[in-house]
């Protein structure tokens, strides 16, 4: 029995807890995908105007990203921690990268691709990938040998 059993209880995790590796990847996919074209929208914006807008489907995407990495914490502690890890660091390149492009719409310069950003959220659409596929090849090796 687990002390803190009756303080917090947990159980729904159980039943939650193997799909989330699932929809991290998801989010994850999605998370590339809105970088893609928050990039084409600041260049547009850029060019017109001498300041950058966020673009709400990539924060929204960068948020779940911790929300649900965090959550996969409690399902799954080392992976969770590690996922957490790279989807907070995803989410202060994004911060940065932001910043970056607001100065060089502000300068004039040419709008730069989020280089950092990209390359922390390959890391995260990776270790998202590994898990999927660690999930399903228990799941296919199990149903085999069963």
């Amino acid at each position: 029995m687990d002390p803190l059993q009756f303080l917090v209880p947990l159980g729904w995790i159980e039943v939650v807890g193997p799909v989330l590796p699932f929809a991290i990847l998801v989010l994850a996919l999605a998370n590339v995908a809105t970088r893609h074209l928050a990039h084409a929208q600041h260049v547009e914006q850029a060019e017109s105007s001498d300041s950058v807008d966020r673009f709400l489907p990539h924060v929204f995407t960068n948020v779940g990203l911790v929300l649900l990495s965090s959550l996969f914490t409690l399902y799954q502690a080392t992976g969770g921690v590690l996922l957490t890890t790279f989807a907070v660091t995803v989410l202060i390149a994004d911060v940065f990268e932001f910043e970056a492009r607001n100065l060089e719409a502000r300068n004039d310069m040419t709008i730069e691709r989020p280089k950092s950003a990209i390359a922390a959220s390959s890391l995260v659409l990776l270790y998202a990938a590994y898990y999927v596929l660690t999930a399903l090849n228990a799941t296919f090796w199990s149903s085999l040998f069963a």
